[in-house]
């Protein structure tokens, strides 16, 4: 039985591994008159419905890709009418801002650069959270290392516990009258601390937030409950992180066999998250669409997030095929039937991906 989540229909970085079932709809020629465009919320500027996430850029970790193979990407993205790329100050301590703004420098009239702050970059009881301090500090040297002189989105990347929400909202407010920012977004938090965070902006005049990044999935979609109806209402943009948790709805795991790749063995919330019974029952109901639709699992479950009011999940890739595969997910159309399918087996979770 299905979690009894409302349906809705009208619109954390992580790698594909595309599973050879059917022929997949990768990209038979390079342009984007296939790609769409949305706005960010109730932002002027409009969004590719794929966002490509670069946490996969930089050097901590074993399937991680450095400049020259992120060049790669990135053109192939561009060439595919992808022009909303996404990274943050902590990704490889900075390295995949360094990468990402070397990659984009030529394109920058034509693309749209979102990057995050909150986590640490340093030791010192100040290189975290969202005070004034840090985020003024964070914001130059994200903007040093993409080569901006402003980026269009600046997101707080988690919730400060520490530091009044008053504090973070007029700094931020300051950012974007300091050209630092066109706009601010935020990441995952629970509905009451965004609505709180929304409604301090109305009071104040602040800069308000456009868009939120949560993770949401077909195996998590406890964001269902709260932010998303609130996200709609407020006219705010989704732009999920973990779209394919983590590759595990790429279908390339196996009930009863533990993983010998380096995602898994170097990432530990993919085998916190996932692997449970209902996440290998959710994978199979997409494998089964995916194989009717001549399509492959990850397409399936990008394809459903865009209709389920997402504007752009964000995606992570390794490989050129792995961005072609994601781009022509914005072609793929569910029915009602569908969508039932997939969603079917979903089973409550704790809440995860707020820390």
């Amino acid at each position: 039985m299905g979690i009894g989540l409302p349906r809705v229909h009208d619109q954390d970085s992580e790698t594909f591994g595309i599973e050879n079932e059917g022929k997949g709809n990768t990209a038979e020629h390079e342009g984007w008159e296939f790609m769409e465009y949305l706005n960010l919320g109730r932002a002027g500027v409009r969004v590719s419905r794929i966002c490509l996430g670069c946490m996969s850029f930089g050097n901590d970790a074993a399937w991680k890709v450095e400049l020259d193979e992120a060049r790669k990407l990135v053109k192939k993205a561009i060439d595919l009418g992808i022009n909303f790329f996404d990274t943050a100050n902590v990704y490889s301590m900075g390295r995949s801002e360094e990468i990402t703004g070397e990659c984009l420098k030529g394109y920058r009239d034509n693309v749209v650069i979102a990057t995050k702050v909150f986590f640490p970059m340093g030791e010192g009881p100040n290189d975290s959270g969202l005070s004034r301090r840090h985020i003024m500090k964070q914001i130059k040297a994200s903007l040093k290392r993409l080569q901006l002189e402003c980026v269009d989105l600046y997101q707080i990347h988690r919730w400060d516990y520490n530091t009044p929400i008053e504090e973070t909202m007029r700094a931020l407010n300051d950012v974007v009258h300091l050209r630092f920012a066109h706009y601010i977004g935020a990441s995952s938090m629970f509905a009451w601390q965004f609505l709180k965070a929304l409604d301090l902006s109305e009071r104040l005049g602040l800069e308000k937030f456009v868009s939120m990044q949560n993770h949401y999935n077909l195996l998590y979609r406890e964001e269902e409950r709260e932010m998303i109806p609130l996200c709609k209402e407020q006219g705010i943009a989704l732009i999920p992180w973990s779209p394919l948790a983590r590759g595990f709805l790429t279908g390339k795991y196996r009930r009863g066999e533990t993983p010998e790749t380096p995602r898994y063995e170097s990432d530990k919330y993919l085998a916190e998250r996932y692997f449970r019974a209902e996440d290998f029952d959710i994978v199979e109901a997409v494998r089964t669409l995916a194989r009717s639709k001549d399509v492959t699992p990850a397409q399936i479950a990008l394809a459903w997030l865009l209709h389920k009011g997402v504007i752009a999940p964000i995606i992570g890739a390794t490989k050129v095929e792995h961005i072609e595969e994601a781009a022509r997910a914005v072609e793929i159309k569910l029915d009602p039937e569908d969508m039932t399918l997939l969603e079917a087996g979903y089973k409550p979770h704790p809440v995860i991906g707020h820390q």
